[in-house]
């Protein structure tokens, strides 16, 4: 067995079974035994040992989990969770081969899948694995001046001409799409009225730090670790953008899926089943906490980690409330289905703000891409619930619904676009 680019994979599940009492290493072992459901016959994982690209954020919790607690091995595979740089690197990788599966930004799949993401493939998402737990932080500097949410963050902009920079982890990808919703929503142009950089998820912090940036979308933990550490506010979190939106999906090549459909079923229900545990109890997400914070994985305190995961969040400003929408990864199933309509809302984006020039065939790209029937097989696996339909309508922070029903006509409608 190979062990992870980012740490030895061995001693982290012993240190980890040794703290996780609720967990029985017997029975997981003896279930890894078996090989699983799908280890027999046709149905056998045509790869065994699989490498899975990560970034260092809270939402790569189920991949490492599913690894650290051995649910891989139940379905007959090896994850090797391999710790990333950068989400462009991330790209390269899975285009290139070195990583076949990857926690994954929603739009950078579908912004490689439509060639506006650098090299163009043709994609795969095999399962969502969280809703919600993003942020957007503003600078202390920019606190201490007033700016501390939309509003008066446009107004301070309107009135205090300079250049104003935020950044975003990957032009097509979440943070990048929460942050342009956001500022446009509060009248802001971020095409023409700020420059938008991109910056490492691991080194927003440090940058904000050095003052090379105003404000910042990524995901936890690095928004609570700005507030920790003094220098930056939570102006809004992204569940109030869009309460349980999608985020980090498993993507993977549509060419890998095509030739090992079996390994890519038996990886998703062991993912499937390392989100459902994590979400089962508070216990389970602290000793979480305390194993993705190893310099492994998320390189970080445990205390950056293991408040908002629980829904108790601090603006940085004396403000301090307990959140029911924070980061989940399960949900009885609610949180990882694939919906095509959460793959069409990124295209509609990318054509809102000029990454797409022109209207694609938005619900025909999202079918191609979100492997739904495979989805539901690991589902049956893992024994998680499946939604009926393949859409979803949610009504975002400025009032508008998105339902999937008309894209194009969606993405043609805001006042505010590039």
């Amino acid at each position: 067995m190979l062990l992870p680019s980012s740490g030895p994979r061995a001693p982290a599940r012993r240190d980890f079974l040794k703290k996780a009492g609720a967990v029985s290493a017997a029975t997981l072992l003896s279930s890894a035994g078996s090989g699983g459901a799908w280890a027999a016959g046709s149905d056998a994982p045509e790869k065994k040992e699989v490498k899975i690209g990560f970034i260092p954020l809270t939402d790569c919790a189920s991949v490492v989990m599913a690894s650290v607690l051995g649910f891989d091995k139940k379905y007959g595979v090896t994850i090797i969770p391999s710790k990333e740089a950068s989400w462009a690197g991330v790209r390269d990788k899975l285009v290139s081969g070195e990583l076949d599966f990857a926690h994954a930004l929603y739009g950078l799949v579908y912004g490689v899948h439509a060639g506006t993401a650098g090299p163009k493939k043709d994609m795969a998402v095999m399962m969502t694995l969280n809703h919600n737990g993003q942020a957007i932080t503003l600078s202390k500097k920019l606190a201490d001046q007033g700016a501390v949410d939309g509003p008066s963050l446009a107004k301070l902009m309107a009135k205090e001409k300079r250049e104003y920079t935020f950044a975003q982890t990957f032009p097509t990808g979440t943070h990048a799409m929460w942050l342009y919703y956001w500022m446009a929503a509060n009248g802001i142009n971020p095409i023409k009225d700020a420059k938008v950089i991109t910056v490492p998820p691991p080194q927003m912090v440090a940058n904000m730090r050095v003052g090379n940036m105003d404000g910042f979308c990524v995901g936890e933990p690095w928004n609570h670790r700005a507030i920790i550490d003094g220098i930056g506010v939570t102006a809004i979190t992204t569940q109030d953008i869009w309460k349980d939106h999608p985020e980090k999906v498993l993507g993977t090549t549509a060419e890998f899926v095509k030739k090992n459909p079996n390994t890519a079923r038996a990886v998703t229900a062991a993912i499937l089943e390392a989100g459902k545990w994590i979400d089962a109890s508070l216990s389970n997400k602290t000793k979480m906490a305390e194993t993705i914070a190893d310099k492994s994985y998320v390189n970080t305190s445990v205390d950056a980690i293991n408040q908002r995961i629980l829904g108790r969040y601090q603006n940085g400003m004396g403000k301090t409330w307990d959140d029911p929408n924070f980061m989940k990864f399960s949900g009885d199933g609610a949180v990882n289905f694939p919906y095509l309509s959460d793959g069409m809302w990124f295209l509609t984006q990318h054509k809102r703000w000029g990454l797409v020039k022109e209207h694609v065939d938005y619900l025909a790209m999202a079918k191609q891409i979100n492997q739904i029937d495979i989805y539901k097989q690991a589902a049956a696996a893992a024994k998680v619930a499946v939604p009926k339909d393949v859409m979803r309508s949610s009504k975002l922070t400025d009032g508008v619904v998105w339902d999937g029903k008309d894209p194009a006509k969606y993405a043609d409608s805001f006042k505010v676009k590039a």
